[in-house]
């Protein structure tokens, strides 16, 4: 249940490095930390969140269409990118960062605006100090696998995820 609406934005990276992922992604999810930009204009939110298994839903739009009247693939991956990368942030200690570092996606069924719903959970394969990995698989709303993915993160101090100003 969200407390107060904190918008969207960054969470300051002296809020974050006090935080464990889970606590910080949980804390977006419930509206009490910004949620990132990119949420807003792509239509993507935090579901469900566990220590190494998150899971995002995601509304398909036309604004989203590629020429040919199907949800442009960058949306998926998108949407798979983000599953993955919270799933390694989930399993983050205080004062950790990650970033992606190769990611690879396999779409098995278009998505159109009216597909409904999509959700798609990530789920950490194996977290090492340096380097994690994760699987994701997405499905549309009648429960149908349509894209899957696996990724790789780097996992570094968050002073150096800060952004520059």
């Amino acid at each position: 249940m969200k407390t107060t609406n904190a918008g969207f934005g960054l969470v300051p990276p002296h809020v974050a490095a006090s935080m464990s992922g889970v606590d910080l992604l949980r804390g977006v999810r419930d509206g009490m930390l910004p949620a990132p930009p990119f949420a807003e204009c792509t239509n993507m939110w935090l579901s469900t969140i566990e220590v190494g298994e998150v899971t995002f839903v995601g509304e398909p739009t036309q604004g989203f269409y590629n020429p040919m009247g199907i949800i442009h693939g960058g949306w998926l991956a998108t949407l798979l990118d983000s599953a993955m990368g919270s799933a390694v942030h989930s399993a983050l200690q205080p004062g950790q960062a990650f970033a992606t570092i190769d990611m690879s996606a396999t779409f098995l069924k278009s998505v159109r605006a009216n597909s409904g719903t999509i959700s798609c959970t990530g789920k950490v394969l194996r977290l090492g100090q340096r380097v994690a990995s994760a699987e994701g698989k997405m499905f549309d709303a009648k429960g149908e696998l349509i894209a899957h993915g696996m990724e790789t993160c780097l996992i570094f101090p968050i002073d150096q995820a800060a952004p520059s100003q």
